[in-house]
């Protein structure tokens, strides 16, 4: 009885913990999908196993928060780990939990692929927009558009597409590039390439309309994408560190494992504050 009533308890305060996050996500697009694009710094093969690691993080993260994903493009690294991922998050608030991801992650550690096993630093940035429901107007010209097909990559054997069934959109005004190879579907993979350039868009449009807030207020506020938001060293010693929230967890095999909530709630509560 007394386990029963213990199991019961942690299951009660899991509910209140998430109900008291999901009280600090009052933004505009905080109870909307997310997508996710993980992208490799400096590095080579070391930055892109240290991608990939990240990208397993962030799945397991939404595989306890009972989410669903889906990955849209993924390429894979030549010796190991990725060249880019994008994935959506589907969920209640996925994009206001994953919006305290934005920036670049800091590891260090021994590297695997060093034989002289001296100690390593990589990066690697994420990015996440909220994706736009289809009653918000994001202006899309066609003539903006190039628009390419190539054949998918995989791992080989049967996971490789014999058509050219990949998409690559660029709009050529913005520069931003959007591509899909997850569906063999070449209809398909151009709808998720254009779902990701609306949200690409649109989060463009905001941070421009937040920059002239800002430069009319003559404030110099951090901008999140291009700084380094935590730390995750693995030696000499091991510790993440959150250098926006100071929140520092020992454990990092249980933060690798998709346990970020300490980090998210931290990061809520200073931006309500």
């Amino acid at each position: 009885m007394t386990e029963d009533l213990t199991s019961h308890l942690d299951r009660w305060q899991e509910e209140v913990e998430s109900a008291e996050l999901q009280k600090l996500l009052g933004g505009v697009h905080d109870a909307a999908n997310a997508i996710v694009s993980i992208h490799p710094g400096a590095g080579g093969t070391e930055s892109q196993d240290w991608a990939e690691m990240l990208l397993r993080m962030y799945l397991r993260w939404a595989e306890k928060k009972d989410f669903k994903t889906e990955m849209i493009d993924y390429q894979e690294g030549e010796e190991a780990g990725i060249k880019s991922a994008t994935f959506t998050v589907t969920g209640p608030y996925a994009y206001g939990y994953l919006s305290s991801e934005v920036g670049v992650h800091r590891l260090v550690r021994i590297s695997p692929f060093d034989a002289a096993k001296r100690r390593h630093t990589s990066f690697a940035s994420v990015f996440v927009f909220p994706e736009i429901d289809e009653d918000v107007q994001v202006e899309i010209n066609e003539k903006d558009l190039r628009i390419d097909t190539y054949r998918s990559s995989g791992k080989g054997g049967q996971h490789v597409n014999v058509t050219d069934s990949a998409v690559r959109i660029t709009h050529i005004p913005t520069g931003v590039v959007t591509q899909c190879q997850n569906e063999r579907s070449q209809h398909r993979n151009k709808e998720m390439a254009m779902k990701v350039l609306r949200a690409r868009l649109y989060d463009l449009k905001m941070k421009e309309q937040q920059e002239k807030v800002e430069a009319m207020h003559d404030t110099k506020k951090e901008i999140a994408w291009g700084n380094q938001i935590r730390s995750y060293v693995f030696q000499p010693y091991r510790m993440v560190k959150d250098h926006r929230t100071k929140v520092e967890i020992g454990d990092v095999d249980r933060v690798m494992d998709g346990d970020l909530d300490p980090f998210i709630k931290a990061f809520l509560l200073n931006r309500s504050a």
